[in-house]
């Protein structure tokens, strides 16, 4: 069954959604086997949420030559605006913006305490130039240091890693791939829409952490301001399916509203000449053409 092809009024879903009880919905999937969790979905998300898919974001996918999917959460009103609708509950690899959720973690568990906390550089030399020092947690965060974050997750230890993760519910939750590289390309997926509600929560201070750490990681996501609008957010570059995966996640601050964004891109060339500007310019000009943010 083709969800697009469900049409019901406002009024008529929020009636099924709340009439319908857990046991009947138990038994439809007894019956209908998984498929009826999509229709599931369908009715959580539409019954809190509306929806506007946004074809012209399509041109910029085609400026830069790539494929993906852009979402953008009106904060406020609960609408979501979205490009690429098929692909936004794909599951990717989250590659760095794992380090929003990493640098969560370390702080709970006290394994760093906070934005100025030093691990020392391992004096092996690594293509970022920028890497080759040792780092506080907001240098690792801003230069993207992937051996900080990876020190960090080692001294974790893997039990209170998957702890964390199965608590913050964090996209599959899977940290099989190794305590060092499970976001890296291995086994951890998260897709577009679940970046968004794991920022939203991160932002409404509703995650499992505390207050003080989770304004921490917000601060150390700031990237920068103007005309009183602020710009948070964190980029990301895996390897999928023989795709590079590039993200750009966030959230924009107005002077009466917030904004959560995630932009997915893929693309099968390698050599793509602008793959990692694109990812964030191309979000960056999205949230331009919303008015949310101007270039």
């Amino acid at each position: 069954m083709r969800l697009n092809s469900i049409k019901l009024t406002a009024k008529a879903k929020k009636d099924i959604s709340h009439r319908i009880s857990f046991s009947l919905w138990s038994g439809l999937l007894k019956k209908s086997g998984p498929g009826i969790l999509c229709v599931l979905a369908f009715f959580h998300m539409s019954t809190a949420q509306e929806f506007e898919t946004r074809e012209s974001f399509g041109q910029y996918y085609e400026k830069y030559k790539l494929q993906g999917s852009f979402v953008v959460l009106d904060g406020k009103s609960g609408k979501y605006t979205v490009y690429n609708k098929e692909q936004v509950s794909h599951p990717f690899t989250p590659a760095s913006t794992f380090k929003i959720c990493n640098s969560l973690i370390g702080l709970e568990t006290g394994v760093i305490r906070d934005e100025n906390f030093v691990i020392k550089w391992d004096s092996v030399k690594r293509w970022s130039e920028s890497w080759n020092k040792d780092h506080t947690l907001k240098e690792a965060f801003k230069n993207s240091t992937v051996w900080y974050y990876q020190e960090l997750a080692r001294r974790v230890g893997g039990e209170r890693m998957a702890y964390w993760l199965n608590k913050a519910d964090y996209g599959n939750k899977d940290t099989s791939g190794g305590i060092d590289m499970f976001w890296l390309n291995a086994s951890l997926r998260i897709t577009p829409l679940e970046q968004i509600d794991f920022l939203q929560k991160l932002y409404k201070q509703e995650l499992p952490f505390s207050r003080r750490n989770m304004e921490i990681v917000k601060q150390i996501m700031f990237i920068d301001e103007k005309d009183g609008v602020k710009l948070y957010g964190k980029t990301g570059w895996g390897f999928q399916d023989k795709l590079d995966i590039g993200w750009f996640i966030g959230f924009v601050e107005t002077k009466d509203k917030v904004y959560f964004f995630a932009n997915c891109v893929q693309t099968a060339d390698e050599k793509h000449p602008d793959f990692l500007n694109a990812r964030r310019q191309m979000a960056l000009e999205m949230l331009d053409e919303l008015g949310i943010r101007k270039l």
